[in-house]
């Protein structure tokens, strides 16, 4: 697993470049710095402008979170890890519901990485997911309960953590200790919308329940001056916790 010492630390905050296509995302990258936030690259930015795009925003300085959420038989899997990571990402992703196999085939695929290793961690629950969506794919379980199954299979699998509601950072982090990553979407600093995003939380009480990272996106991106959020959110970082 991680040494979080090494990983945990300013920035905070993972800008999710949720753009259609790489202008608009590069366009975005050139307002803010490596300094003020690690940028992540979902499904809709990758299969709108490819791996490019990741390496461009690499070539400038910035952390990428590469959030494809792999699934897929573990050979397939350990070779798109593989590749990733040839693309110089920070963080990748897979979805924990592959099952132990399946992650640490995709661990392993990592081992052998000639520069930095990327971080692995894995997808618990989705955010747009309450109780209702889960009982729809035959998922009896409350989210919180589910969320803490799959935390164990990563755990278990030695991947670095998990990606979690801030809800659930509380538990995770007294379940799973110091050294287990939790990145955490659907934060939302103060006066902003919900979106399409169920469970959400502020950004100071999603750390002060022990998230790591802060995967934001709309309120930054769309923001007239998405500078100035991000430095209210470091602020609001520094003088409150």
């Amino acid at each position: 697993m991680a040494d979080s010492a090494r990983v945990v630390g300013d920035p905070r905050v993972i800008v999710a470049l949720d753009f259609p296509a790489a202008a608009e995302a590069l366009a975005f990258a050139g307002r803010v710095t490596p300094s003020l936030c690690r940028l992540k690259v979902g499904l809709e930015l990758f299969s709108a402008a490819g791996p490019a795009v990741v390496e461009q925003l690499v070539a400038r300085g910035f952390d990428v979170f590469l959030d494809l959420k792999f699934h897929d038989i573990p050979t397939t899997v350990a070779r798109a890890c593989a590749a990733a990571a040839r693309l110089g990402v920070w963080m990748l992703n897979a979805h924990a519901l592959g099952g132990t196999q399946m992650l640490e085939a995709a661990r392993g695929a990592l081992e052998g990485t000639r520069s930095r290793r990327p971080l692995l961690i894995g997808v618990t629950v989705l955010t747009s997911h309450d109780a209702g969506t889960l009982s729809e794919v035959g998922l009896a379980a409350d989210p919180a309960a589910q969320v803490l199954t799959l935390a164990g299979l990563v755990q278990k699998s030695g991947l670095d953590g998990i990606v979690c509601s801030a809800q659930e950072a509380g538990i995770m982090r007294v379940r799973f200790g110091a050294g287990f990553l939790l990145v955490t979407p659907g934060i939302r600093p103060a006066g902003t919308a919900s979106h399409d995003q169920q469970r959400t939380m502020t950004p100071h009480a999603a750390v002060r329940q022990g998230a790591d990272f802060l995967v934001i996106g709309r309120p930054i991106t769309q923001a007239p001056d998405p500078v100035a959020v991000l430095e209210g959110i470091d602020n609001e970082l520094r003088t409150r916790l």
